[in-house]
């Protein structure tokens, strides 16, 4: 699996996949939702942007995490389909190849899909 990056200036570039992991909260309607890239991602400061945070790079940055990777993690209502990507600090945009989905936007992109 790879991710691919989306630079409207450049070819495209194709990078290697972390991954995302859902866990349900127990005794509640939520999913914790963990976004991982590894640790020798290339993109620099980077946050997950979407739907659930109403598109806010600075809401849900990823931090380096003890085992070397990179994470961030929202919590959502079960029985969503939510639109996200990734955004870097850079101005680029970074989709997941491992989303539940992928679909055309308004805008011209695709955003990648999220389903809890």
């Amino acid at each position: 699996m790879r991710r691919r990056v989306a630079d409207l200036s450049a070819i495209d570039l194709y990078l290697p996949v972390a991954m995302i992991k859902k866990q349900p909260i127990k005794k509640s309607k939520k999913i914790k939702v963990t976004f991982v890239l590894p640790g020798d991602h290339p993109y620099g400061k980077i946050s997950v942007v979407g739907d659930f945070n109403g598109w806010d790079a600075s809401a849900n940055k990823f931090g380096k995490r003890n085992n070397g990777t990179y994470s961030t993690s929202v919590k959502l209502d079960a029985g969503q389909r939510l639109g996200f990507r990734y955004f870097a600090d850079d101005g680029r945009w970074v989709d997941e190849d491992d989303a539940d989905g992928h679909e055309p936007t308004p805008f011209g992109s695709v955003n990648c899909i999220l389903e809890t």
